[in-house]
């Protein structure tokens, strides 16, 4: 793709519009760089990128901008029917993603993953495989830098291991990975899909470009999953908490990859059912690469977990304090509560992302959650839910702070205080990190913070 002298806009300056302004800089385009969100960061990065030959653009010089630039680069926060690039579409005119932009110049071998939950932990676990098998790979995508951030970094004999959310997925088209990864599908963002057929649409999009020699690996215990098998033309190993005559599964215990047994679930530093799935989703891929799978298993059992999911803070006063602030929709606080192993007291609420909340109240019913502290922008949709099921231990709270002190004034020693929201963060926070910093910075302060 040729830039010199093409002028780009650049919306939405996040990590991912900064990493595409700077990527385009430096190939000579001519950039305009816009965000509706007006803060101190975020004027302090539009002037070091002013330095540098950009041109910022405010709300009165957007529609300018509009005409005069070729591309619109839209950052994956801004919703593909958002009336920037709706008028860049009636234009004719063309639109990029960060990832897309980064897949144009992508030399490495990639191996992408996207699904409703797991990614962060599978993306993980293969990034730390390729590096035990001494390969130079980088993380990049939805976790860590983003792609258009590392493409220059990367040569021919380097890996990418890319994950991938709905959102980069609207305007993503070129990315050939050599494999797919799709770890399950439930629902989640329907407040920005709409539906799940469109939500559906969006992750199957990451099998699109395969062809014979690359590989799709698919959660067979995923129907929506394992159906897309049907459809593409690349080879395909499935994955399975069930017996199988082929691929990767678990069975009494063991995981076996093509019959042959490689390690016990018991090896795993990461524990629950979730994280077998992402282990795997992970010893499949490595299959697919060519690498030693009884070597990838000694990289996968010593993977510890990632930040924020089902991730104990601290124990104080006889209580464990559990942040799973990664746990932004229903399935994966369904997940959370499955492995809690004592009597636990739930913080549940955030912004709406449009679930169906019945399934989760039934399930705590059932559980060892014996309290909720329904909080933020949907606890009341939250409370309607939990009156559906039958279930009547909450309590509500306006705020995230109010309700983390309620919960932990709840919590008797011998139990647990879980964060698991199945919510998004953005009624309070800039992101699920930020929950979950705040959430263990009020625990570890004891009653002073809680």
């Amino acid at each position: 793709m040729y830039f010199k002298n093409q002028k780009f806009l650049v919306a939405g300056m996040s990590k991912s519009g900064e990493s595409s302004a700077r990527f385009l800089l430096r190939r000579g385009a001519e950039v305009y760089l816009y965000d509706d969100v007006v803060s101190d960061k975020i004027s302090a990065l539009m002037t070091e990128l002013t330095l540098l030959g950009a041109h910022p653009v405010d709300a009165d010089g957007l529609e300018r901008a509009v005409s005069l630039c070729d591309i619109l680069v839209l950052s994956p926060g801004i919703p593909i029917d958002n009336s920037l690039p709706v008028s860049f579409r009636r234009q004719g005119k063309c639109i990029l993603g960060e990832e897309e932009l980064g897949a144009l110049f992508l030399r490495a071998t990639a191996v992408a993953v996207t699904g409703t939950n797991g990614k962060t932990t599978t993306v993980s676990m293969i990034d730390g495989i390729l590096k035990a098998a001494g390969k130079n790979s980088v993380m990049c995508g939805n976790i860590g830098n983003p792609l258009v951030g590392e493409v220059e970094k990367l040569d021919f004999d380097d890996f990418a291991v890319i994950e991938i959310s709905s959102f980069q997925l609207e305007t993503l088209s070129s990315l050939r990975p050599h494999v797919a990864v799709i770890t399950n599908i439930t629902e989640d963002h329907l407040n920005r899909h709409y539906n799940m057929e469109n939500y559906i649409f969006l992750k199957s999009k990451i099998l699109r470009n395969l062809r014979g020699s690359e590989y799709a690996v698919l959660n067979a215990d995923d129907k929506i999953v394992g159906a897309f098998a049907e459809k593409i033309r690349s080879r395909v190993i499935f994955f399975s908490m069930k017996p199988r005559s082929d691929g990767v599964w678990c069975e009494n215990g063991a995981v076996y990859c093509e019959g042959v047994r490689i390690f016990s679930v018991t090896d795993m530093q990461a524990s629950g059912t979730h994280n077998v799935y992402n282990a795997l989703a992970a010893i499949a891929a490595a299959e697919a690469l060519g690498l030693d799978v009884k070597e990838a298993a000694r990289a996968v059992c010593s993977f510890k977990g990632v930040r924020h999911r089902i991730e104990t803070v601290c124990e104080r006063d006889g209580k464990t304090y559990i942040d799973d602030s990664k746990g932004t929709n229903v399935d994966a606080a369904i997940k959370a509560v499955d492995c809690m192993r004592r009597e636990t007291v739930m913080l549940l609420g955030g912004k709406d992302k449009g679930y169906e909340y019945y399934p989760l109240f039934k399930k705590i019913k059932e559980s060892r959650v014996v309290h909720t502290v329904l909080y933020g922008e949907n606890r009341f949709r939250l409370l309607s839910a939990a009156q559906e099921a039958g279930y009547s231990s909450f309590s509500l709270c306006t705020d995230f702070e109010m309700a983390v002190k309620l919960a932990d004034h709840t919590a008797k020693s011998g139990q647990n205080v879980l964060l698991s929201p199945a919510s998004s963060s953005f009624d309070e926070f800039s992101g699920y990190e930020e929950r979950g910093d705040a959430f263990a910075r009020m625990v570890k302060g004891g009653n002073e913070g809680a």
